[in-house]
């Protein structure tokens, strides 16, 4: 295993994503704990993006738990279908939300949120196991090019 990610910061967002995702699939391979695999997986999507936070949410029973996380300190359970998360895991649906502001009922767990994406991670059942949510504290940060490679991670997320 790397001691250390090798992205560029000097060329575009999408070439970020490519240059990560082979260092993501060499980091998990090999490792069969799961919450060390997406505790590196996170670690490494702060460093190369240096968002304000990035975690997942567990789907335990009717609600969505705190996993880990990268980031300050967050909300620890939400409700289904509630705020951002909630209703990325209710409607099985990958979203994007350009100010957060605006999102009806989003859940503000940091006031520096400004824009938000959040992905489930749909098993082969078709239930979501857990949502990637990603923060950033700048408005509209987050575009199809985040979407289309985070979507890839998410599939890597849930070979683990």
């Amino acid at each position: 295993m790397a001691e250390q990610l090798v992205v560029h910061n000097d060329v575009s967002k999408e070439q970020r994503y490519q240059e990560l995702l082979p260092q993501l699939e060499a980091l998990v391979a090999g490792e069969s704990d799961f919450i060390a695999n997406l505790s590196n997986i996170l670690a490494a999507l702060k460093t190369t993006f240096n968002w304000l936070w990035v975690g997942v949410y567990l789907v335990k029973e009717n609600e969505l738990v705190l996993g880990p996380f990268q980031g300050p300190i967050a909300c620890t359970r939400i409700g289904y279908g509630r705020g951002v998360c909630g209703t990325s895991w209710e409607q099985k649906e990958v979203l994007l939300v350009p100010d957060v502001d605006a999102f009806p009922g989003h859940i503000a767990c940091s006031s520096a949120s400004r824009s938000e994406i959040v992905l489930p991670v749909i098993n082969t059942s078709g239930e979501v196991t857990l949502v990637l949510d990603i923060d950033s504290d700048k408005l509209n940060d987050f575009d199809e090019t985040d979407k289309k490679y985070l979507m890839k991670i998410v599939e890597l997320i849930n070979k683990l």
